[in-house]
């Protein structure tokens, strides 16, 4: 049975696999036909006597991986090509992104410079006008924020609560009297405008907050001062305390003790409005801010900076009717504590803002609130 018809090529009639007999990967006779296994090499027979091996997969050869196959040592294909095309997009999203903040911030200045040249009179006191200003800018960017996206995460609910207050204790003072207006023209009515439309701004986010879509709304981040009081209910233990000094340390400018307190309430208690939503930010593990909230909290503090260049000016005026600059002094006080708690928040909102990406604060660090 040895010299069948496929014999002389080195099968035998019972062809085994790495026996004795030739096959795959078996030995071989001079004459065998052994298929050679990857591993072995291309060339002669190996018992020919032929030329040592030229090339194999993975044997001692040249393999195909010095050639530049893929995931080979000197090229890939898709690798390198990949990873430039991902850096590309990155890039060029970012650069986008970066576009649209210098856009918004720019319209903002640029219609800054048209309300100073056109609407005031360029009288010192526009700085308070300036200030109105961009809080009503950071009001509008938070409305135009939650309402395209349709969802309110990230947003602290007191801290618009206390806005609240802030611009309907200042309008109740200003419509009255003139005691606490700039000097310039833009006190006739851009002013009043100014902050009716904030406080409209700011109602509108709150109800986009709390009814369309409360279901996006964090409330579990958003727990500042809630001991004791009922939940939600914790900007009570900032607007109740402040009140109380607002009542007993006054200026007196329109000697009407409500138009006064009223005033002197809104000024102290938007020196803390912001805590809420700082202390927020602070809560979430990821410390990421979307941009468009950073945006708006910058403007608030942007807004806050103006006033107190002009107060730091003016701060003498807020004299009580003793003639007492104790109020005055609060005041500036007040302001500037409220900066320095926004220090940390302005250097992150300017890194993110340079290069184009979320801002990231750290988390339960910085801002000084935990």
């Amino acid at each position: 049975m040895s010299d069948g018809p496929y014999g002389r090529h080195g099968f035998s009639a019972n062809p085994g696999y790495g026996g004795g007999a030739p096959g795959y990967g078996g030995g071989a006779s001079a004459n065998s036909y052994a298929a050679p296994s990857y591993g072995q090499s291309y060339g002669a027979a190996p018992n020919s006597g032929g030329a040592p091996p030229a090339a194999s997969y993975g044997g001692s050869g040249t393999s195909y991986g010095d050639y530049g196959a893929y995931g080979g040592p000197d090229a890939s294909y898709g690798g390198a090509d990949k990873d430039d095309g991902k850096k590309a997009g990155k890039k060029s999203l970012a650069v986008q992104a970066l576009n649209q903040n210098v856009l918004m911030w720019a319209g903002f200045f640029t219609m800054s410079l048209f309300v100073y040249f056109m609407l005031s009179g360029g009288d010192f006191s526009f700085l308070m006008t300036y200030g109105a200003m961009a809080r009503m800018f950071g009001f509008a960017i938070l409305n135009f924020k939650t309402f395209k996206s349709q969802r309110a995460t990230g947003v602290s609910v007191k801290t618009l609560q206390l806005y609240v207050l802030v611009f309907f204790f200042r309008l109740t003072s200003i419509i009255r009297h003139e005691g606490y207006l700039p000097y310039d023209k833009s006190g006739d009515w851009l002013y009043h405008f100014i902050e009716g439309m904030s406080l409209m701004f700011t109602c509108a986010a709150l109800y986009a907050c709390m009814v369309p879509f409360k279901h996006t709304y964090q409330a579990e981040l958003d727990r500042f001062g809630e001991h004791v009081v009922p939940p939600g209910m914790g900007a009570l233990w900032l607007a109740g305390p402040i009140m109380i000094v607002a009542i007993m340390i006054h200026p007196n400018l329109n000697a009407d003790f409500i138009s006064d307190t009223a005033w002197t309430y809104a000024m102290y208690l938007e020196s803390a409005a912001l805590i809420p939503q700082l202390f927020m930010f602070q809560k979430q593990t990821s410390g990421v801010v979307e941009l468009l909230t950073a945006h708006f909290v910058a403007a608030l503090g942007f807004g806050r900076v103006m006033e107190f260049f002009f107060w730091i000016y003016s701060y003498h005026e807020l004299a009580n009717a003793s003639g007492s600059r104790l109020p005055g002094y609060l005041a500036l006080f007040a302001q500037f504590a409220q900066l320095v708690l926004m220090l940390d928040f302005f250097w992150y909102y300017y890194l993110a803002v340079k290069n184009a990406t979320p801002l990231v604060l750290p988390s339960h660090t910085g801002m000084g609130i935990v």
